[in-house]
């Protein structure tokens, strides 16, 4: 293993993030703030507690996922985008290191970002709720499984992506969609059997449920499915990504 390989990468990415601190760290913060005031104001009020945790409680985790899903590819697909763009890729597909360093690189850089973030979400929550943790471990866990498997998806659009304008489809028309309805504000439970049924095979439900259950023991599927599909989704996401470097695609074009 080449480790000066993958420190070279990792620290050049951890640099570009505090290059542009407020694009990186303030401004999720501060977009995942605005969604805890406003949800928490105006739905909290009409809605005082869910499964016997307060409303302004209850939506913490499935924020906190929010960002984590949405930063985690943003981050690690532009930072495979960016050298693809300009033709730096091929330096880096030239020098003695394997696939797995340049993923290690790349994605424990994108994904150290997120758990930062993340941890920034939680601690600012704490000023306005006060928010229980049951298993710290395990909300531990989840929040780094998530946070790789969902670097790893966008460093697979990072090289999907042909233009610009890609990088934004799959987060704006599928995981910000499947988020918001995946249990962030709500719980499952809450709605009518059917729509409970199809909800299930929205697999955020479990990354947010698996989550929740780490803070309040309340969860809408068990947490071991949860646990399961967060690590079948990181599998997946990380066997395309071996395929991607034995194979080339869009990296020698």
């Amino acid at each position: 293993m080449n480790w000066r390989g993958v420190q070279a990468i990792y620290r050049f990415e951890m640099a570009r993030m505090f290059r542009t601190a407020v694009q990186s760290i303030v401004a999720p913060v501060l977009s995942t703030s605005l969604y805890f005031v406003i949800f928490g104001a105006a739905i909290g009020s009409r809605i005082t507690e869910i499964d016997g945790v307060t409303y302004g409680a209850f939506i913490v985790p499935g924020l906190i996922m929010l960002s984590i899903m949405t930063e985690s590819i943003s981050n690690s697909s532009f930072a495979i985008y960016f050298p693809r763009f300009t033709g730096t890729i091929f330096e880096v597909l030239s020098a003695p290191v394997s696939w797995v360093e340049v993923v290690l690189g790349y994605v424990g850089a994108a994904a150290t970002k997120s758990v930062i973030i993340g941890t920034i979400i939680f601690i600012t929550a704490n000023f306005f709720v006060t928010i229980e943790l049951a298993h710290p471990w395990v909300a531990l866990l989840f929040l780094v499984l998530t946070s790789i498997a969902f670097c790893l998806f966008g460093f697979i659009l990072g090289i999907w992506a042909d233009g610009w304008e890609k990088l934004t489809i799959v987060p704006i028309l599928v995981i910000m969609p499947l988020t918001f309805l995946g249990g962030t504000f709500y719980s499952i439970s809450m709605l009518p059997e059917t729509w409970q049924t199809i909800s299930l095979f929205n697999p955020v439900v479990y990354l947010i449920s698996g989550f929740r259950w780490a803070f309040y023991e309340n969860a809408d599927v068990s947490v071991v499915y949860s646990l399961g599909m967060t690590i079948g989704f990181l599998l997946a996401c990380l066997l395309t990504v071996r395929w991607i470097f034995k194979t080339g695609y869009r990296l020698r074009t």
